[in-house]
């Protein structure tokens, strides 16, 4: 088996024209409601994706070199990021690529005992990274660092990180200092899944020329509604999306999966 067409479609660039830096290439994705939800207002976790759409994102991190998510998403889903629902490799074959988990936890909230570190230390998955803010004097913030390490976390530190966290309501996480420190890192291409507020980072984030910092862009629209017990991933959504072009769509399942990828800035 392999990737449906239309992730081949979209990435098999990321391929052809490596990322020449200072940013890898970007993949936002997620699943969203007919009425363009993708959480609940509870933190709750909401599944939308059905399952042969959900086997497509699994062949999508095979295809990339990192994975990143939001702590909310890390501390509501316990996430193994992994590739566990693609069909065994045929004898022989080599085994299907892992992509990085990275979590952008400013404050460095996340449990050392998450799945993704017991997998790590059991063997099966790789070891994460934790971009965080700075961190100084703060003996609480100190302990967690070295607990995570401790446990196999790889910590980033990344400046600006932890004011622009806090500040509620408003996406201004410093995206390109954070794709920065993952490309000086060594990771090319990057698969970024959520949450809401992730989400908007990156449709807002923009390079010193003025384009998206997004390369492609695959969302699975799921047929149901969620009401006004679900989030969406911003407001103005309009202005943030210019500059996005249609490549293709597909029914997977029982999901329209659309493709579009970014157009340079006028």
């Amino acid at each position: 088996m392999s990737p449906p067409a239309i992730l081949t479609d979209v990435l098999s660039r990321y391929t052809t024209t490596p990322a020449l830096g200072p940013y890898p290439h970007v993949t936002l994705t997620f699943a969203q409601s007919l009425d363009a939800k993708i959480g609940r207002r509870n933190g709750s976790q909401l599944i939308l994706s059905g399952k042969e759409s959900m086997i497509m994102t699994h062949w999508m991190r095979t295809m990339h070199g990192a994975i990143l998510i939001g702590i909310g998403t890390a501390l509501n889903d316990n996430p193994q990021l992994n590739t566990r629902h693609l069909p065994p490799p045929p004898p022989g074959a080599a085994p299907y690529h892992l992509p990085r988990p990275v979590i952008l936890d400013a404050h460095l909230r996340l449990p050392p005992t998450c799945k993704l570190l017991v997998n790590y230390k059991s063997g099966t998955g790789r070891r994460p990274w934790v971009i965080c803010a700075t961190v100084s004097d703060d003996p609480e913030r100190t302990r967690r660092l070295k607990a995570l390490e401790n446990a196999g976390a790889r910590v980033i530190q990344v400046s600006g990180l932890a004011a622009d966290i806090m500040d509620e309501g408003v996406s201004t996480l410093p995206i390109p200092t954070i794709l920065e420190a993952l490309y000086a890192s060594g990771i090319h291409s990057v698969m970024v899944e959520g949450g809401a507020r992730v989400i908007g980072s990156f449709f807002s984030a923009k390079t010193p020329s003025g384009d998206s910092i997004v390369d492609s862009l695959i969302v699975t629209v799921a047929p149901t509604f969620v009401g006004e017990d679900g989030v969406g991933y911003g407001q103005e959504l309009g202005k943030k999306t210019q500059g996005f072009e249609y490549v293709k769509a597909e029914l997977i399942g029982r999901d329209m999966v659309v493709a579009m990828i970014a157009t340079p800035a006028l």
